[in-house]
Parts: structure tokens; C-alpha cells; sequence
């Protein structure tokens, strides 16, 4: 006689439904954006009422930093290495798109969830609640770049890891959002370039006069 599966736990049904719901929030929010997103049509997308969104988030903010955290999340590895990437739009902030490619969600959806986010930021800065909880997740954005900056800035540099990661996050995040607004981009090779050259110029300097 087979053995019977083990029923699930009341907290593994609930991380279940909370999973389940941050997959759907990120579908709708890539399609209707932030603020025409309704939390109905979320639970329905993932197949509960819309209680079961109150039951798990306070309010649809709450949601929407949810699915943030997990881009985030799931972005880790591409935030860790904003240079040398085939694709130049890395980081989830603005396209995600190596995420997204990585993770199996189509283009339109990624974009898409790129312009919701614009909306939230816009909405947040100007929340005295929301705001703190923007800048503390903007900041582990940064955290990254600072990190990527340490692991290859030159010991004679006289720009600090700190100030050379937020060069860094400037170049990287405003690239994605002139991609976003027109598509417009330079080469991948010499915008490579020049975020390398930002952390370790006498290596890109190096680098080139060999490729050339």
C-alpha cells in the first residue's frame, strides 16, 4: 500500500497562498501597472477571494513591495556582477531582463512590471510610511553595486568602494530607465566598458589596448 502524501501544515498552506499571490501580483501589476491593479483581480488571478489577500498583506503597497523583495531576491547574482553582462539592462529595478530571462517570465511581463515600479516609487517617496521602506530596499540595491565595486576597485583608487558603487548604481539603474522610456542604449561592449572603468580604470584601460 502506497504510503499517503503528508498533509500540509497550516503555515505551508498559508506560505503556499502568499507564494501563489505574489506570482499573480507580478503578472497584474505587469499588465495594468501599479495603480489600476485591483487586489480582486489579483486573488482571482490566483484562485482565492480577495480575503485571502487581507490575510496575507495589509494592503496592496504591502503586495507590490512583496514581489519587489522577491525580484530582488532573485536578482541577487545578476546585482552582484553589473559589469561584464552580455545584456546591459541587469537589475530589477528598471528591466530585470537577465532575471527574467534567467527565471522563464516573458519580455512584455518584465518591462511591464519596470513601469509598475516606476509608479510605486513615485507614489512611496511621497508616503511618510511608504518612503522608509523604499529608500531601506533602494539601499540593499545599492549595498550591491557597492560590493561589486570592492571586489575590483584598485588599492591607489582615491574614490572610496562607497562613492564608486553609487557611480556605479547611477550608470547601471538611469541606463535602465532610458531603455525603458525609448530603447535607446549604447553598444553593451562599451557600456561594459565604461562601468569597469568606473571601478578599475587601469584594468579597462588594459583590457582595450589589448582588444585593439
Amino acid at each position: 500500500m502506497a504510503d499517503r502524501p503528508v498533509p500540509l501544515s497550516r503555515r505551508d498552506r498559508q506560505q503556499q497562498t502568499r507564494e501563489a499571490l505574489i506570482t499573480a501580483a507580478r503578472a497584474v501589476f505587469s499588465e495594468d501597472g501599479y495603480h489600476a491593479a485591483s487586489l480582486e483581480r489579483i486573488a482571482r488571478e490566483a484562485g482565492f477571494s480577495k480575503g485571502a489577500v487581507y490575510s496575507n498583506f495589509e494592503d496592496k503597497p504591502a503586495l507590490f513591495l512583496a514581489v519587489m523583495d522577491q525580484n530582488l531576491e532573485l536578482a541577487d547574482v545578476d546585482l552582484r556582477s553589473p559589469f561584464g553582462c552580455s545584456d546591459t539592462s541587469s537589475n530589477p529595478v528598471s528591466t530585470g531582463k537577465d532575471t527574467a530571462k534567467r527565471e522563464g517570465y516573458p519580455p512584455e511581463a518584465t518591462q511591464g512590471f519596470a513601469l509598475a515600479t516606476l509608479e510605486f516609487i513615485a507614489s512611496a517617496a511621497r508616503d511618510e510610511k511608504l518612503a522608509p521602506q523604499l529608500h531601506q530596499r533602494l539601499a540593499d540595491v545599492l549595498s550591491h553595486y557597492v560590493e561589486a565595486a570592492q571586489a575590483v576597485r584598485a588599492d591607489d583608487e582615491t574614490l572610496s568602494a562607497a562613492e564608486i558603487g553609487t557611480l556605479l548604481a547611477a550608470l547601471d539603474q538611469g541606463a535602465g530607465l532610458i531603455l525603458l522610456a525609448g530603447d535607446v542604449l549604447p553598444d553593451p561592449e562599451v557600456f561594459n566598458a565604461g562601468m569597469l572603468r568606473l571601478a578599475d580604470p587601469a584594468r579597462a584601460v588594459a583590457e582595450r589596448r589589448s582588444g585593439s
